[in-house]
Parts: C-alpha cells; sequence; structure tokens
C-alpha cells in the first residue's frame, strides 16, 4: 500500500487555470508511454549450477506498481493508494478523490484501489505513520516541517521529497547577463514550487557588475533581497540584513537569500551545509569549474549555466512525477512510474539445490 500525505499545493494545477490543468493531464497520458514497465520480466534460467539471466518464459521478476494513477489489481494482491490531505482542503479532496474513483470504475478497476482519509487529525495521521504491515511507503508532500516530522516519526518506510533550499552560484568566470537571466527565471517564474530558488551566492570580483544586471529583473516582481553585511554594501536599501535563519529558510515567495563567496569551494562548502539536496546551480564559462561542482556539490539534479526550474517529471520526460526525492535509496530526483516499482523474482525449477 502506498500512503499519500499531502496539502492544498496539490490542487493548485487543477483549480489555477486552464494552462496548468492541461499540462497535468499531459503528465498523467505521459505515465502510459512507460505502461510495458508494469509486469516487465527479467527471466533466469536455472541451470544444475546457478540462476543466470537469458530470455525464457517462466523465470523472472516483476515490476509492481505503487501509484494510484495507475492502480490494478494482480492476482490476489491489490494495489492501494491511501490520501491523506489536511483539514484546508478536505472538501476540494474530496471531490479529487471521488473523480479518481469514478475513473476506475469506467475501466472496470476497483474503484477501492484509491481511498481518501475523511479524518484530518493528527491521532488518524499517526496512526497511518505505524500502520507496519499494511503500508509500504509514505510519501509526504508539502511543506519541510510536515516533511520532517512525518520522516521522524513514522515506523513505516518515508520518501522525501519537495524540501526545496535551492541556490545559484555566480562564478567569476560567469557569462553575467546569462546569470541575470537565469536567476530571474529560478526565483521568479513560480517561488512557491520546490525547485525555485532561494539563495544566490555571487563571486565578489563580479558581485558589483552582476547586481546592475539583475535587479532590474528582480525589480519586476518586487523580490525582497536579505543580504549578508558585504552584499550590503553593493545593494544598499535595496536589501535587508539577513539573518542566521534565512541561509535555511525556503521562503515559498519573492524573497532571497545573497550571500556573497570568495570563490567556488567556498560556494560549495556553503550550498552543501545549508541546501536541501534538491538541484543546485553554477554559472560559470569555465568547463573545469563546471565539472568540479558537478562533482562535489551533493543533490539530486546539479546544473551548469541552467535554471534550477527544469526539475520536473515532465521536464525530464518522466511524465507526472509524485514528487523530487531528496533522498539517497532507493530513488532520488523526480519519481516517475519506474521509482515507484518493486520487483517480486519467481523461479521455477526442477530440483535444483545450490
Amino acid at each position: 500500500m502506498l500512503s499519500l500525505f499531502s496539502t492544498i499545493h496539490g490542487l493548485r494545477a487543477i483549480f489555477s487555470g486552464p494552462r496548468k490543468a492541461q499540462a497535468l493531464r499531459c503528465g498523467v497520458k505521459g505515465l502510459f508511454q512507460n505502461f510495458p514497465l508494469l509486469g516487465q520480466k527479467l527471466f533466469l534460467i536455472c541451470t544444475r549450477k546457478s540462476a543466470r539471466q537469458e530470455t525464457g518464459q517462466r523465470f523472472g521478476d516483476k515490476a509492481l506498481p505503487a501509484r494510484f494513477f495507475l492502480a490494478y489489481e494482480n492476482g490476489i494482491e491489490q494495489r492501494v493508494c491511501v490520501l491523506r490531505g489536511g483539514k484546508e482542503a478536505i472538501r476540494s479532496n474530496r471531490c479529487v478523490a471521488e473523480l479518481m474513483r469514478q475513473a476506475l470504475r469506467s475501466v472496470g478497476l476497483p474503484e477501492d484501489c484509491i481511498s481518501l482519509v475523511q479524518d484530518t487529525s493528527h491521532e488518524t495521521a499517526n496512526e497511518l505513520m505505524h500502520l507496519d504491515g499494511y503500508v509500504d511507503v509514505l510519501i509526504p508532500r508539502g511543506g519541510a516541517g510536515l516533511i520532517r516530522a512525518v520522516a521522524k516519526e513514522a515506523s513505516v518506510p518515508v520518501i522525501r521529497t519537495g524540501e526545496g533550499v535551492c541556490h545559484i552560484y555566480i562564478d567569476d568566470e560567469a557569462d553575467l547577463d546569462m546569470g541575470a537571466s537565469i536567476l530571474f527565471n529560478a526565483k521568479c517564474s513560480r517561488p512557491s514550487v520546490c525547485n525555485a530558488v532561494e539563495c544566490v551566492l555571487v563571486h565578489r570580483d563580479v558581485a558589483a557588475d552582476f547586481w546592475k544586471k539583475a535587479l532590474p529583473l528582480l525589480d519586476e516582481k518586487g523580490v525582497e533581497l536579505r543580504a549578508d553585511p558585504e552584499a550590503l554594501e553593493i545593494l544598499g536599501t535595496r536589501a535587508v540584513p539577513a539573518e542566521d535563519s534565512d541561509w535555511d529558510a525556503e521562503y515559498d515567495d519573492y524573497i532571497l537569500a545573497v550571500k556573497t563567496a570568495g570563490g567556488m569551494d567556498e560556494a560549495i562548502d556553503f550550498i552543501n551545509a545549508h541546501g536541501t539536496q534538491h538541484s543546485e546551480a553554477i554559472i560559470t564559462k569555465n568547463y573545469f569549474k563546471a565539472q568540479h561542482f558537478l562533482d562535489h556539490v551533493d543533490a539530486a539534479a546539479v546544473y551548469v549555466n541552467a535554471s534550477t526550474r527544469f526539475t520536473d517529471g515532465g521536464e525530464f520526460g518522466l511524465g507526472a512525477e509524485i514528487g523530487i526525492s531528496t533522498q539517497k535509496m532507493h530513488a532520488r530526483g523526480p519519481m516517475g512510474l519506474e521509482e515507484l516499482t518493486s520487483c517480486k523474482y519467481v523461479i521455477y525449477g526442477e530440483g535444483q539445490v545450490r
């Protein structure tokens, strides 16, 4: 059983306009391009001495799905997704869950593959987190506080997704016009999503020139800047002093932390100390610096000269994704259909022993 904790954020794509609703439909349809993954078999032939991988007809492992868009019955095993949202969105969640149940009925699948927890109390949430033997995995969706609380409290496996304190580092060999444009996109295109940038680090040798290019763009959206003392000397009244908490903040708003860096290694150390292993970017024209950044930054997605906003299942060709995993096992980055499958090994023999 898959259990998905969510908040009202998941409904924005449906209720924020036809364009996002169309994007949601396209993402779901994209899943079906990967439909052959379900039940796909990797055949094992048993010989007298060992089992080896080989094309055959009788031995194999089977990919088992755990995704509510593709819930189905497989023999006596039924894949189930339990949805549990917050009290702020319970009426909307009921409508959406009922639509999905109707869709299952319309194609002859059991509607109980999808269930919505009607009780939004903390007691019910805690009970769900401890249903060992019934729940295979919990996937909390929402703010960092919810995700950390579930990961700390649950006794069933948890996949952490969506904590997005993302950074962009502007190197002293960067194309500053490109950097300003990428920063504007990463912060302002959709500031409330997990792949939006929350902090920019700028090499001190190019800081003054960079802000001349970046400020007019950020001013278009009225972005508040919270800067360290060195950056404040350049930004003046356009910024306010940053506090220690700003370096770890996921604002989800038109707010940007600004840090001055003396070099790339200093920037990397800062990112690894304050990031959430989601998405990080460097802007540079130096190939060797780019490779060093890619090798030493610990994140699910690391970019060179591109916006962090690309960390998305649809953009990565996975179709709809259930979240961006910020852990290393068993999945990392956008979690599409393949990341939501497990294996069962099925072996036929003719008396072989080991």
